[in-house]
């Protein structure tokens, strides 16, 4: 125990010394919270629009006022005929195209149906598809108030007379469907991940490039004891950067936990174990830091695109879903949503925390047994 204790303190005291790792400690958990929570969002506004207005009447002007009023659109210009349009769009001036038909009004008032054309452009399919939907809610809205508009009064007396099925929808654990909130754990679960692998990876390195790896193994300290002197600390330091994250989450986002602190204090602590035994297997394998960093970049994209952070993890083909079963982030990610924003417990998601156990003796077993092969 003293020797891990020594052990500890020397640690400790390179960590703080070291001018590369202390940013990583301190400010990208900052930068990781403020910035990406706002950048990486699917929330789609000033979506630019071109109108051809081929009918210039007063109900065409009103639907395109409908437009202007929206936030989630913005008239950029307006043209005469559908090329024009195309044109903006291709030159990328515009994302979506509104063809109003010549006699809409008319048309309207005939009571003849009348089609309004949308030209999406699609290159980003998210946004595209996001657009139409957001459009055709505007043109319902709008087409509610010209049929009470239009209708004379016994019309109006027949469509009051009517009893109609309203719906009103009522969003759990996110009233507000605000994307800051349901990215929050997300960002939270890459930053601890971050800390845990590759701070760990490259404080082991160190020896190497530095040629005391060998002087190490000739002490009398045990192996377990200089593998848990290594890591140990950055098991602090994530759990440090959680409370951070925590923290800034409930200052700048208002983000209300439900969740026990506790459930995640020790999700957590199975989860570093599986991120750490990753750093230390990478720091065997690797021989220097630039290694490091291509190792721990290559499983850190697979794992984040495929984890569901930004898409649900159910969207991929079958043989996606059954890979992700050894992507340690998709069940972090799964787990924070659910203690965080849903307040489950421990006997609410054990399926996930035993399937985090023995990942983690599966990987932390190989990485202790790949050590001992190359010390």
């Amino acid at each position: 125990m003293r020797n891990i204790l020594y052990l500890l303190q020397k640690e400790f005291l390179h960590i703080f010394r070291d001018k590369t790792i202390l940013p990583i400690i301190f400010v990208v958990p900052f930068i990781q919270l403020i910035v990406l929570i706002y950048a990486v969002s699917f929330d789609i506004k000033n979506i630019k629009m071109v109108v051809v207005d081929k009918d210039l009447s007063d109900v065409s002007m009103k639907l395109t006022d409908k437009f202007v009023g929206s936030k989630f659109f913005k008239i950029v210009d307006q043209r005469k005929n559908e090329q024009e349009a195309i044109d903006l769009i291709r030159s990328n001036k515009a994302d979506v195209a509104m063809v109003i038909p010549h006699n809409f009004e008319n048309n309207l008032q005939r009571d003849k149906n009348v089609e309004i054309q949308f030209l999406l452009d699609a290159v980003n399919q998210t946004k595209a598809s996001i657009a139409n939907l957001y459009g055709q809610k505007i043109v319902s809205s709008f087409n509610k108030k010209i049929i009470a508009d239009f209708a004379d009064f016994n019309d109006l007396l027949t469509i009051n007379s009517l009893k109609t099925i309203k719906t009103e929808p009522r969003f759990w654990y996110n009233p507000q469907l605000n994307y800051k909130i349901y990215m929050f754990p997300g960002i939270l679960v890459i930053l601890v991940t971050m800390i845990g692998m590759m701070l760990s990876a490259f404080n082991m390195i160190r020896e190497k490039e530095q040629g005391t790896i060998e002087q190490i193994n000739v002490t009398p300290i045990r192996k377990h004891q200089f593998i848990i002197g290594k890591i140990l600390p950055f098991y602090f330091i994530a759990l440090w950067d959680l409370a951070l994250g925590l923290t800034l989450g409930y200052a700048l986002y208002h983000i209300h936990y439900v969740g026990s602190f506790f459930t995640l204090w020790v999700i957590t602590s199975i989860y570093l174990v599986i991120i750490l035994g990753f750093g230390l297997l990478i720091s065997t394998i690797a021989k220097n830091r630039m290694q490091v960093m291509f190792i721990v970049w290559f499983f850190f994209m697979i794992f984040i695109l495929m984890s569901g952070l930004f898409t649900p993890a159910e969207s991929m083909p079958r043989w996606g879903q059954i890979i992700n079963y050894a992507n340690p982030l998709a069940y972090l990610i799964r787990l924070y949503r659910l203690v965080l924003l849903k307040g489950s417990s421990l006997v609410d998601v054990y399926k996930d925390v035993v399937s985090l156990i023995i990942y983690g003796i599966a990987i932390f077993s190989i990485a202790i047994l790949r050590y001992r092969k190359t010390a």
